[in-house]
């Protein structure tokens, strides 16, 4: 049987922290908690927990402070837990029956998050696989009988084993701020960071938020050498910005050139929040269809589903209390509740 170190990275997590430790209980062999700068009873309850509790001075990153953690860890493999994360019983069963009969040869085990709704700020899915239990020492491996050859890939293992997402607060203004600060110290991030990021201003940021990126992204556009998808992630970012901020030069430009390129739910949505801001009630409803039926969305799934639904339904509304034909009026209203109830 392989042993599990289980690593955490934590602060004023009090409200949370024993609700995780206590739904993890007898998968772990070791605990590891660092703290970067608690000023509740976190470390408090940690230290019921273990002996193992550590302080880290926050430099905002989270890789530096869970790479600390984990070497730290002195067990066969390294499993990274947050405290918002719940492992309900079977779960619990499963994890410690992987512990048993994992094999050897396996580096990395992938196990599935499951998304809570309230205070999700970057997953548009309910149900993902994320890697979450790693081997401490990875050994290299000499591969193919001739032209031999050392393994890089890690071997993966994808289990079914389910890990409850349960945050109790939004993070996504802590989250906003450390991006902004690592690209004011050059950080070059990754393209999946990029991807988050943008999928975090679509699902929860507000207007301001957007605002505090715009020469950020447009910087990403002109200066960086990124894929073509990431390029694309960035542009939806940027039409909304220009919206918002009343560039309609640039919006039209860039969102002309979208839907000319790979038009996308997202897009064709703010196209339509356009037209519907000036009143323009029959171009919004067509840009609204498009973005539920037309197109795909790209980082917010909701942007192809119940807000353009929803916007749609007022659109036929405001439609219907402008026509001058009985019968349109009629069949307005029976648009926007039929839109209203998809909604």
């Amino acid at each position: 049987m392989i042993s599990i170190t289980l690593c955490m990275i934590v602060k004023n997590e009090q409200s949370i922290l024993e609700r995780c430790l206590i739904s993890y209980a007898g998968t772990y062999d070791e605990l590891i908690i660092v703290d970067t700068g608690s000023t509740d009873s976190t470390k408090d309850i940690a230290h019921k927990y273990t002996d193992k509790v550590y302080d880290y001075k926050w430099c905002d990153d989270f890789a530096a402070a869970r790479n600390y953690a984990f070497s730290l860890a002195s067990c066969d493999y390294i499993f990274s837990a947050d405290a918002d994360e719940i492992l309900d019983e079977r779960n619990n069963q499963a994890l410690k029956d992987l512990k048993s009969m994992l094999l050897p040869e396996i580096d990395i085990v992938q196990m599935y998050y499951v998304n809570d709704n309230d205070y999700n700020s970057v997953y548009n899915v309910h149900r993902e696989l994320r890697p979450k239990l790693f081997k401490r020492l990875r050994p290299f491996v000499w591969t193919s009988p001739i032209h031999e050859t050392v393994r890089l890939t890690p071997v993966v293992y994808d289990s079914d084993i389910e890990i409850l997402h349960r945050p109790v607060s939004d993070h996504s203004r802590r989250d906003f701020s450390t991006y902004i600060k690592a690209f004011a110290r050059g950080t070059q991030l990754e393209d999946y960071v990029i991807t988050m990021l943008c999928k975090e201003l679509y699902i929860s940021g507000s207007d301001k938020d957007f605002m505090d990126f715009k020469d950020i992204f447009a910087d990403i556009l002109i200066n960086e050498n990124r894929s073509d998808d990431i390029r694309q992630e960035v542009n939806c970012v940027l039409v909304k910005i220009y919206r918002i901020a009343g560039d309609m030069g640039e919006f039209f430009k860039l969102a002309l050139r979208c839907v000319a390129d790979n038009p996308s739910s997202e897009i064709c949505y703010e196209l339509g929040n356009y037209y519907y801001d000036i009143n323009d009630y029959a171009e919004a409803a067509m840009w609204y269809y498009n973005a539920i039926y037309e197109t795909s969305s790209m980082l917010d799934i909701t942007s192809g589903g119940n807000k353009p639904l929803y916007a749609l339904s007022i659109c036929y509304d405001k439609l219907s209390e402008t026509s001058e034909d009985i019968e349109q009026i009629a069949q307005f209203r029976q648009m926007a509740e039929d839109y209203k109830y998809q909604a």
